[in-house]
C-alpha cells in the first residue's frame, strides 16, 4: 500500500508509505490519498485526522517526477474533473494534524500546509523549490504559505526556492510545535486525543469559523459567530457538557 490508513478512538491516521521514494506522490498515491480524505470527511465516526509519512527522512518530497510522467487528460479534464488530492478535504470541518517526519518540499509542503496543526520533528525541513526548475508551487503553495506565515516571510522562501529547517519554521509560525522525532507520531496523537474528546459538532464550528472568517471584515465576522453560537445553544452536547461539569465527571458527546 502506497497509504495506510488506520482508525482508533474517533481518530483517522493516514500514512504515506513509499520511504524508497523519499513519500513522492505518483498516480497510485495521489488517489489513495484522495480516497482517504474522502473516508475522514464522509465517516462521522472520525472526529480528526492525523497525516504524517513512513521512516525518519522524509514527510514527503512532492510528486515523483521518475513516475509523473505529463498527463494524457487535457487541462481542462484536470482543472473541471476529479478533484485533487490536497483538495479532496480542502473545506472540511474536521480538524487534521501534519506530524511532519522529515523532509516536506514541493508539494509535500503543500500538503502539510492543507492541514490545520502542524507539527514537526527537529530533523524536518520545508521549502518550495520550484522556481530553481522553471516552475511555480500548483498545488496551493503560493496562497496558502502567505496565509500561514505572513507575506514577507513567504516570499523569502517562495522565491529564493531555499530549505529552511525547524526551528526557523517555528519561529515564522508554519509549524506549531518541533519535538525529537522519536516523539513525533506521540504528540500528534495526543493532540488528537484532545481535540477528539471535544464535543464534535463544536469543533467543527470553530474551525469554520477561523478558517471563514480569516476572509471577512471583522463585523461579519463575529455576526456569524454569534449565529453559530445560537444554533450550537440547544444542542444536546451542549446540556450534555454542562451536566458533566456539574456532576464532576468526563462529557461523552456524540454530534448532537
Amino acid at each position: 500500500m502506497s497509504v495506510d490508513f488506520v482508525v482508533r478512538d474517533h481518530v483517522a491516521t493516514i500514512t504515506l508509505n513509499r520511504p524508497e521514494a523519499m513519500n513522492a506522490l505518483d498516480p497510485e498515491s495521489r488517489v489513495a490519498l484522495a480516497e482517504c480524505w474522502r473516508r475522514v470527511s464522509d465517516d462521522d465516526a472520525i472526529r480528526v485526522a492525523i497525516l504524517t509519512g513512513t521512516g525518519e527522512k522524509a514527510f514527503c518530497t512532492g510528486a515523483d517526477l521518475k513516475k509523473t510522467m505529463p498527463p494524457k487528460e487535457s487541462f481542462a479534464q484536470l482543472t473541471f474533473g476529479e478533484e485533487d488530492s490536497s483538495e479532496a478535504f480542502f473545506g472540511s470541518d474536521k480538524p487534521s494534524i501534519c506530524a511532519i517526519n522529515g523532509y516536506a518540499l514541493g508539494g509535500g509542503l503543500e500538503l502539510a500546509l492543507v492541514c490545520d496543526i502542524r507539527i514537526a520533528a527537529e530533523n524536518a525541513r520545508f521549502g518550495q523549490p520550484e522556481v530553481r526548475v522553471g516552475s511555480i508551487p500548483g498545488a496551493g503553495g503560493t496562497q496558502r504559505l502567505p496565509r500561514a506565515v505572513g507575506l514577507s516571510d513567504a516570499m523569502l522562501i517562495l522565491l529564493t526556492g531555499d530549505i529552511v529547517d525547524s526551528a526557523e519554521a517555528l519561529r515564522i509560525g508554519l509549524v506549531s510545535r518541533v519535538v525529537p522525532l522519536a516523539k513525533l507520531l506521540d504528540e500528534a496523537q495526543m493532540i488528537a486525543a484532545r481535540i477528539a474528546a471535544n464535543a464534535p459538532l463544536a469543533v467543527r464550528a470553530v474551525k469554520r469559523l477561523a478558517v471563514q472568517g480569516a476572509h471577512l471584515p471583522l463585523g461579519d465576522a463575529i455576526r456569524a459567530e454569534r449565529m453559530t453560537w445560537g444554533l450550537l445553544r440547544d444542542t444536546e452536547d451542549r446540556i450534555e457538557g454542562r451536566l458533566a461539569f456539574q456532576q464532576k465527571r468526563p462529557p461523552v458527546f456524540r454530534g448532537r
